[in-house]
């Protein structure tokens, strides 16, 4: 099997202690010791592995970053996501940890490199699985310069310039280094992840080494590093990062995403089903290449009812609402007979009947009013309506209309007396389904049109787009021919908000974009039940906090103060 899922849970000895850059060396007993130590050295390893990011409300106080852009508003206005919006955010309140925990991985990284090679661990090799364990061991190297690599990327598409270095930093020179330009550090990102792809396993478990199944899943493969390059392929190229539009970076995104999904294909991914997604064994789906559990310390597995604790609607036993789905995320799911979008004419939409025959992603993605069985243990039909069990004015209840249900397990029981109290969940680092978008947009701005083809770009961006829409449980229509360039990039936009709902893309998506103006307001829809049953819906705009200084994050003010060779991101 090719699974991608992190294994958490492993204790391991942390290389650093401050949550800053500040670096603090190892004592030489202290690396001595550890280096004496198989399962200490792997451990170095599986705390770089535990930095990985996932954004299932962690960070926020329950809050995702749907809930920071138009995908979602958070029920409660108090809640630390909403400072992405009301205008809270500076450099004394940066909201995200990505700055202090990348650097603190990276640093781990660059220290692992520089100071765990050449170990032969001489008492294990009377082991049957010696092989095995060395190969872990010589591989690690690799996965932990994949690590770095992300870690970077992360912190650019966060921060744009930032301080690099691939070396351990001292404690006298880490706060006097500059900023490198953020193309830079892309072009390392690809350039490393093109030879690391050529280093890496593309499957741990066909190896044939002693140990190597099943416990050698979870780790970074061949098809991570091609997924990695793509990813930061396309962020270079976007307008936020290519201000000149340089079309040789739109050329080397696509290149890099049709790299990707060529080399999945031969290794027998594929799109599956929607549902399939997410859920207690979405590791084991066909198209995913990268998934990083979720890490609960009260249980090694990962199972835990935070997600549902904060999602589930109010007025449901455990139920604390939070990351509720906008009405602009609701009218970007086109009708299903006719693939045409709710405002487009012939498209068979009826406002009466909103919900009615749409992209059955909706429904597997949405709770609405009125639905039944969610969560599994619940009887009663949502009621989202004002005075419904469900709905205002109770206090936390969906100011939207909606609730969340992707990325929930229905099975987790809240009630006091339940079996099911937890549940495994995954989060979703790289999948197919991202690239054959990636390409679709990188190989229309290249040859200037959704149905343009070449010799080295066989299929268009008309067909890239259309392969999300094609799962058996979607059965959408495909994107027709012909269309204007206007018209592709409008319907490539929402079939990208709709496929990658609350999987953290939006909110960073129309920031390379440069399309900040789309989060200066959110629509809410507001539920009214008539005397007769039927139901009153009303938009509601509600205004949002939104600069252009957001298209990148604020450095945090501690790191400016420590550090006076440190610019701050203009206009904050």
């Amino acid at each position: 099997m090719r699974i991608k899922n992190i294994i958490g849970g492993a204790a391991c000895v942390a290389l650093l202690s401050a949550c800053n850059m500040d670096y603090h060396e190892y004592a030489n007993y202290e690396k001595d010791y550890l280096a004496q130590s198989y399962d200490e050295v792997i451990g170095l390893v599986t705390n770089i592995y535990n930095e990985l990011d996932y954004d299932f409300g962690q960070v926020y106080g329950g809050g995702m970053l749907a809930s920071a852009c138009d995908e979602a508003e958070y029920a409660y206005t108090s809640g630390d996501v909403c400072d992405f919006t009301n205008g809270s955010w500076s450099p004394s309140n940066p909201l995200s940890n990505t700055w202090t925990t990348s650097y603190r991985a990276i640093q781990e990284c660059n220290q692992y490199l520089q100071e765990f090679q050449g170990l032969t661990f001489d008492e294990l090799k009377q082991n049957d699985d010696y092989e095995a364990r060395m190969f872990r061991y010589n591989n690690s190297f690799y996965e932990v310069r994949l690590l770095r690599a992300y870690f970077y990327f992360n912190l650019i598409r966060c921060y744009g310039a930032v301080p690099f270095f691939t070396e351990m930093v001292t404690v006298d020179n880490v706060n006097s280094l500059t900023r490198t330009p953020a193309q830079e550090v892309f072009s390392f990102i690809e350039e490393e992840c093109a030879e690391l792809a050529t280093l890496l396993p593309e499957d741990y478990t066909d190896l044939g080494l002693l140990g190597i199944s099943p416990a050698e899943s979870g780790r970074l493969t061949s098809y991570a590093a091609l997924a990695l390059k793509a990813r930061a392929a396309l962020y270079a190229a976007s307008p936020l990062f290519n201000e000149s539009n340089d079309q040789e970076l739109w050329h080397k995104a696509a290149q890099a995403n049709k790299e990707l999904i060529d080399a999945c294909v031969a290794g027998d991914f594929k799109l599956g089903t929607y549902a399939a997604l997410w859920g207690t064994t979405n590791w084991q789906n066909s198209e995913m290449i990268f998934m990083r559990r979720y890490v609960n310390s009260k249980d090694a597995s990962g199972a835990s009812s935070v997600l549902e604790e904060y999602n589930y609607p109010i007025g449901i036993t455990g139920g604390g609402s939070g990351n509720c789905p906008s009405q602009n995320l609701v009218d970007a799911y086109e009708m299903q007979a006719t693939g045409l979008g709710i405002n487009e004419a012939g498209s068979g939409y009826d406002p009466e009947n909103p919900y009615e025959g749409r992209d059955p992603r909706f429904s597997m993605t949405v709770v609405k009013n009125g639905d039944t069985g969610w969560p599994s243990y619940n009887t009663a039909p949502i009621q989202t309506f004002y005075g419904g069990t469900n709905g205002e004015p109770i206090s936390g209840a969906t100011p939207t209309g909606y609730y969340l249900k992707k990325y929930l397990d229905p099975a987790v029981d809240l009630r006091a007396n339940s079996t099911v109290k937890s549940s495994r969940h995954t989060w979703i680092t790289f999948r197919l389904g991202e690239f054959y978008l990636n390409y679709a947009e990188a190989v229309f701005r290249y040859l200037g049109s959704a149905d343009a083809t070449s010799a080295e770009f066989p299929m268009s961006a008309r067909e890239a787009a259309s392969v999300t829409r094609t799962r058996s449980d979607v059965n959408m229509p495909e994107f027709p021919t012909g269309m204007s360039n206007d018209a592709f990039w409008a319907k490539y936009q929402n079939e990208r908000m709709v496929e990658l709902a609350f999987e953290g893309h939006r909110f960073y998506d129309l920031r390379r974009w440069k399309e900040g103006d789309k989060l200066k307001s959110i629509t809410e829809m507001k539920l009214t039940q008539n005397a007769d049953g039927t139901i009153t819906y009303t938009r509601n705009e509600v205004s949002r906090t939104w600069d252009d200084k957001m298209y990148f994050f604020p450095i945090p003010q501690t790191e400016i103060m420590k550090n006076p060779n440190l610019t701050q991101n203009e206009g904050w």
